[in-house]
């Protein structure tokens, strides 16, 4: 138990710091280009150390439409859209919106698994949406800035991380190291793509701190935490686990404002509470119901 919580802080940490380290690297290069390759880079990687570990890289063809479809709403998505949100709102912003993903799950689970929202999913709802009221309407967002667009993409990964959970409740038919690297391999090839179609990027734009963010993001973010994550999941139950992950948005809303000057005060701080606040419970119903 005590090794799987010290897996479980160094997974949450590496993944809270990883929020500062992209919106740095974007100072660089454009969003979907900069995550999709170093995704690419870390699948390769985690692909080299499931060989090493004797785990197979096929996937059964049965497997094929989950693996795709989970490479889509886990990676593409929830990767790519939060890069896309950071372009044009804060990091604190971006990581609340993105973490209302376990509210989004309660409630795609009524239409799609047959579980009505109970009085405590409807408290998580009207909390984390509270939450979201909160940190939108100190902003003064407009249009213009393109703040709006930056939380359209932030929702956006929410919502269609949360369906992809609703949908993908069964276990992978694959190993997990060999399943992590082709999941984010299928998830990030497209990201690189739409980035030197649409984004047009300049390598040589890329800062020496720059390179140290693409660097943490690669290895840290997309190597060693999957690592220690799995680690985790061997050694402590999942809810607690998942209940556990909370502390990515703390620490990384919190060290953003360390390290990247990000803005937390009174306001951002409310939010902070009410959003975490309405992601506990939904967190809770779930593993009640499971």
């Amino acid at each position: 138990m005590r090794t799987g919580i010290v897996f479980l802080v160094a997974t949450a940490t590496g993944w809270a710091l990883g929020w500062s380290a992209m919106k740095v690297l974007l100072h660089s290069w454009p969003p979907l280009f900069a995550r999709g390759l170093a995704g690419v880079v870390a699948s390769i990687g985690l692909a080299g150390l499931a060989l090493a570990r004797g785990e197979s890289l096929r996937v059964p063809r049965a497997a094929f439409p989950r693996l795709a479809f989970a490479a889509f709403t886990n990676v593409f998505a929830w990767m790519g859209f939060s890069s896309l949100s950071m372009k044009w709102v804060s990091v604190p912003e971006t990581i609340l919106l993105v973490f209302t993903m376990p509210i989004w799950a309660t409630l795609l689970a009524w239409p799609i698994r047959g579980q009505p929202p109970t009085g405590r999913s409807i408290a998580a709802l009207l909390l984390g949406l509270a939450g979201v009221v909160v940190l939108l309407s100190g902003q003064g967002f407009s249009t213009v800035s393109g703040a709006a667009l930056g939380v359209t993409f932030a929702l956006a990964a929410a919502v269609l991380f949360a369906l992809g959970v609703v949908l993908n409740g069964a276990p992978q038919l694959l190993p997990p190291v060999a399943g992590a690297a082709l999941q984010v391999g299928f998830g990030c090839l497209p990201m690189v793509a739409l980035g030197l179609a649409f984004e047009r990027p300049v390598l040589s734009a890329l800062t020496p701190l720059g390179l140290a963010m693409f660097t943490y993001t690669t290895v840290i973010g997309m190597g060693v935490c999957y690592l220690t994550w799995f680690a985790t999941l061997r050694r402590l139950p999942p809810a607690t686990a998942a209940v556990g992950m909370l502390l990515v948005p703390l620490i990384g809303i919190v060290s953003s404002t360390f390290l990247i000057g990000e803005p937390l005060g009174l306001h951002e701080l409310a939010a902070v509470a009410l959003t975490l606040g309405g992601v506990t419970l939904a967190l809770t119903q779930s593993h009640r119901r499971a």
